[in-house]
This record gives structure tokens, C-alpha cells and sequence, in this order.
């Protein structure tokens, strides 16, 4: 990893790309060793309107709290992709969900497409978890931080009832990550 990584979770409100984000900020800074920032922005409808969820993630002190060069971006919908893509760096990876999103953006970024939504449904019977195999997928394709400092913060988020469902989750997005590497 660079000095400085960023990535960034975007979708529609009622999705959990917040979530995600404080999600991924907790693995770096307080189960990895590194420095995290996390920054969110939706429009004035909270759900259904687009969302977005930065982590700036550092080995080093973070002098600028700001995405400006996305290393790793997530997009849930269509609308999402269209609006946030812009400043994926070169060489950077676009992760889409392939149901929601048909207009791909084109740049010098790998684009990388995978139904998240849909694997929720089918092998877990609940689109809510579709942003934690979002997580495992990103943990898996960026490196960014360990499957155990992931685990670790996602489970210290959930209820104790869902752990289960959220540690399967999060395992079914390391395995289909490996599918698109």
C-alpha cells in the first residue's frame, strides 16, 4: 500500500454505504495499524437519493481529510456510478454492482462487475448484508486491510442476533472477490 489509499463507497440511501465506510475506517485504525479518515455525503433524501461514504486510509499522518484520487470506488446504483466515478486514479478499480449498473464510465481504472446485490438475496436470503460482501470484496481485492481486522469491525457493529448472517456475508464477498482478481 502507498502512503495513502482511498476509497470510496457510493449507492443509494437505505443501502449502508455510511455504514460501510465507518466500517472500513475502524478495520484500518483501530484493528490494523494505520491512520483512518471517513467522510459522508447524501443528498437531502435520505433514502433512495445518491450517497457516498470516503475512507482515506494511511500509514502516515492524513494531512488532507478529502478524497481526491480514488484508489478503490464501490457503486451500488446506477446513479451513484454516474455521479461519483470521475475521480477514480489511474489504475484504480471500479467495483459495480452488474444488476444495477448497465452505463459503464470509462477511464484508465479496471472496471470490475459482480451481481452484490443479488448474491445477498440468493445465498443469504437478505439484501441488507449487500454491503458487507461489498466489504469482503474490497478487503479482498485492495489489501487495504486484513480479513481479520474486517471481521473484527464488522461484528463489533452488528447485533448479536445477526453475526452469523454478517460473518457469512462477509465471507461470501472474500470468495467472490477472488472470482474477479
Amino acid at each position: 500500500m502507498s502512503s495513502r489509499y482511498e476509497i470510496r463507497f457510493s449507492g443509494s440511501g437505505g443501502q449502508g454505504m455510511i455504514l460501510a465506510g465507518i466500517i472500513m475506517a475502524e478495520a484500518a485504525a483501530i484493528y490494523g495499524d494505520k491512520n483512518a479518515v471517513q467522510s459522508q455525503s447524501y443528498g437531502p433524501e435520505s433514502r433512495g437519493g445518491a450517497s457516498k461514504a470516503e475512507v482515506i486510509i494511511s500509514s502516515q499522518p492524513i494531512d488532507y481529510p478529502k478524497a481526491t484520487a480514488i484508489d478503490c470506488m464501490l457503486a451500488m446504483t446506477q446513479e451513484a456510478c454516474t455521479k461519483y466515478h470521475k475521480d477514480i486514479k489511474e489504475g484504480g478499480i471500479l467495483l459495480v454492482d452488474s444488476d444495477e449498473v448497465k452505463e459503464f464510465p470509462q477511464g484508465k481504472f479496471r472496471l470490475l462487475k459482480f451481481p452484490i446485490i443479488n448474491t445477498a438475496r440468493e445465498e443469504l436470503g437478505k439484501t441488507i448484508v449487500a454491503n458487507i460482501i461489498s466489504l469482503g470484496m474490497i478487503a479482498e481485492l485492495t489489501g487495504v486491510v486484513t480479513h481479520e481486522a474486517i471481521e473484527k469491525a464488522v461484528l463489533s457493529r452488528v447485533p448479536p442476533a445477526f453475526l452469523e448472517l454478517n460473518k457469512k456475508a462477509l465471507q461470501i464477498g472474500f470468495e467472490k472477490a477472488k472470482t474477479l482478481k
